[in-house]
């Protein structure tokens, strides 16, 4: 029990914001939930054996075999627990979507106060090291994360090489990190705190260690944090990236003094490499050349941008299931039968077409031997 109390105090149930606090609220309210039915049927199932048992004291009744009021209690419990399950996870997908930008202020920010423009984190998962780089303040950190408390943060998240999870137990919980994709996250921290994140999602040889530092610092502190970070010196150019993006485990934390305020994007565009084009350079050239010939110019070709966008040749034509039958027209392939041996199946039951089998022709393998023909 020692054991299990002292576990309790992690990042999950130990939450230090406010979104983190409302996950951990629907796993209590969850557990809670199925308790109700959990508990019941486990003392029950102690209480039946006991007693409707066969012999002395017992109600053992063998031609027992329905009971209404029984069947009601057994249905619908479990129905209302479903339904209030269902209502929770509908309610909570939304109010917890990770897209969406926090309703309310973090409980330790005055509510009458105005609210303060989220910062801005870009995160960047690495083989096998985190990058965050703060584009508002121009610097950039390995591994580790602070925070104002308070605040509420925007992050926008990719992957370099594989699919990744940033996992923030404390503050937010997780999302999925993608090579060429951007995903988002809005969280804030309400209290002091320093704890760890890391990827919940397996991803070769050093994933254990893919660990990062959070800090939560009153404001103050983070001012000074950004700095001392400016102060450390090194820049962050594309000659040290590429050194930083091959796999390496065990990084520890390091500050960078500047930053290119365009690495993030040319890295969800994959473009940082010099003299690779980004994907939204490729895609405004094939918008305009169609995938083809430079020279062949038209507007409309090439990828459209929707469906109601201009073919590539001509008007687009309407489906014929947006047509009246005066528009579609007849024609001799829908009014008769151009085979006059057809069968006539139903219609003419008695027809002695129905009875020829000489149009029926055995499917040949492509791998029988030609016959010759006469």
């Amino acid at each position: 029990m020692a054991a299990l109390v002292a576990a309790c105090d992690r990042g999950v149930l130990n939450p230090a914001g406010d979104v983190a606090r409302q996950q951990r609220d629907i796993i209590y309210i969850s557990t809670g939930l199925m308790l109700l039915i959990i508990v019941p049927v486990l003392i029950l199932i102690v209480l039946f054996a006991w007693r409707y048992r066969k012999g002395k004291g017992g109600t053992y009744d063998p031609e027992f075999d329905h009971s209404t009021s029984l069947e009601l209690v057994i249905w619908s419990a479990p129905l209302l627990i479903i339904i209030m399950l269902g209502a929770l996870t509908w309610s909570s997908t939304h109010l917890l979507d990770p897209f969406r930008p926090l309703d309310r202020a973090a409980a330790a920010q005055d509510a009458d106060a105005p609210r303060e423009k989220p910062l801005q984190v870009q995160v960047v998962s690495l083989d096998w090291k985190w990058l965050f780089i703060y584009p508002e303040q121009g610097i950039a950190t390995v591994n580790e994360l602070v925070l104002p408390v308070g605040r509420q943060v925007r992050f926008d998240l990719t992957s370099t090489n594989m699919m990744n999870t940033f996992y923030a137990p404390t503050m937010a919980g997780m999302i999925y990190t993608m090579p060429g994709m951007q995903s988002t996250l809005h969280a804030v921290l309400d209290r002091p705190v320093s704890d760890e994140g890391f990827s919940a999602n397996y991803s070769g040889a050093g994933f254990s260690d893919m660990r990062f530092k959070i800090h939560g610092v009153p404001q103050g502190r983070f001012d000074q944090w950004v700095a001392s970070a400016k102060g450390s010196g090194r820049a962050l150019d594309l000659a040290a990236y590429s050194q930083l993006v091959k796999p390496s485990e065990k990084v520890p934390p390091m500050r960078f003094a500047a930053v290119p305020s365009d690495l993030f994007r040319r890295i969800v565009e994959r473009c940082v490499e010099p003299g690779k084009p980004c994907m939204s350079d490729v895609m405004r050239r094939d918008m305009g050349h169609g995938g083809g010939s430079p020279h062949d110019v038209r507007p409309g070709a090439g990828m459209p941008p929707g469906r109601g966008s201009a073919p590539l040749h001509g008007d687009k034509p309407e489906g014929a299931i947006f047509k009246s039958p005066e528009e579609k027209g007849s024609g001799p392939n829908v009014t008769k039968p151009t085979n006059p041996n057809r069968a006539k199946g139903v219609t003419e039951p008695g027809a002695p077409e129905n009875r020829n089998m000489t149009s029926i022709v055995p499917p040949t393998s492509p791998l029988a031997p030609a016959t010759a023909s006469a």
